[in-house]
């Protein structure tokens, strides 16, 4: 079904049971598998609120009135078609390290795009750097699958990133409310939590998931080194021992953290993922646990 080094069929077979999960109502889309706050037309009902001018007369609970003598308007649960869009970080620092953030992030990708085809929602794959790259819609079920692992397949890491660029051009191109689901390292010069909270304020439900590899996270030499940016060519002159790799890693921890925090203070959701714990542990475990999936 999928490119065999992308995603086996052993995995997809696991990832059938379960579903792309959001926490926001998103008032006024209908369809899909999670349940919404907001009331409409639906299986389930939910509760009664007082008629107003202009209200479907067919949802008048007419024996309530018979009782009452005042309308009251039948309210069910409805199960709204979130918008999913997948944003893909493509940069050069995605292909760093002695494992591949980028091979890991494609089949991470590939993973919950399988699941959303499996549930009939509409997924969009946007790879981004310095920029926001051609998208893929993903829709029409599993059996669409094969061209979505194909279209990861051919994506390639290069180029810097620039968080700011990438959500004034989300936002100004998707003006529909949804969940976003950013797979990337995070790892730029530049600063990306205000563009983070920019795309929260616009009303969009974050589900972070940052990858590293235990180099990003810590660094194994010692000595003199000299380190080279790989998206900007910028080189720094480090003398590196014990007790300076212990102060990378506590920044490091401190910059999970504070993703953490622009996540769970606006709503949404983080996860922190080394490479060395294997794609469908990640999606069983930490990813389930934030309910990610469920």
């Amino acid at each position: 079904m999928a490119t065999p080094s992308l995603i086996d069929q052993r995995f997809l077979e696991k990832l059938e049971r379960l579903t792309i999960r959001w926490r926001k109502s998103f008032p006024g889309l209908v369809g899909g598998h999670n349940s919404s706050r907001f009331s409409g037309p639906g299986q389930e009902f939910l509760d009664h609120r007082h008629f107003h001018h202009g209200d479907d007369l067919r949802a008048v609970n007419w024996r309530a009135y018979l009782r009452l003598e005042k309308l009251f308007l039948k309210m069910f649960q409805i199960e709204p078609r979130v918008p999913v869009r997948l944003l893909l970080d493509t940069s050069a620092s995605m292909n760093t390290g002695s494992s591949s953030k980028f091979d890991y992030a494609r089949t991470l990708a590939a993973a919950l795009a399988y699941v959303g085809l499996v549930q009939l929602d509409t997924m969009v794959i946007i790879p981004f750097a310095s920029g926001l790259g051609e998208p893929h819609i993903c829709s029409g079920g599993r059996h669409r699958f094969s061209s979505a692992a194909n279209y990861l397949t051919s994506l390639q890491p290069a180029g810097t990133t620039d968080f700011l660029r990438v959500a004034r051009q989300f936002v100004s191109s998707h003006r529909q409310r949804g969940l976003l689901v950013i797979v990337s390292d995070f790892l730029s010069e530049e600063d990306c939590e205000r563009p983070l909270q920019y795309l929260a304020e616009f009303g969009h439900e974050l589900l972070l998931l940052q990858l590293w590899t235990e180099e990003d996270r810590t660094p194994p030499w010692d000595g003199e080194l000299e380190l080279v940016d790989v998206e900007s060519g910028r080189k720094l002159d480090l003398d590196f021992d014990a007790e300076a790799r212990q102060r990378y890693t506590d920044q490091f921890d401190a910059f999970s953290s504070q993703l953490k925090k622009v996540a769970f203070r606006n709503g949404g959701r983080y996860v922190g993922i080394p490479t060395s714990v294997a794609v469908e542990e990640a999606i069983f475990g930490p990813i389930a646990s934030a309910q990610g999936v469920r």
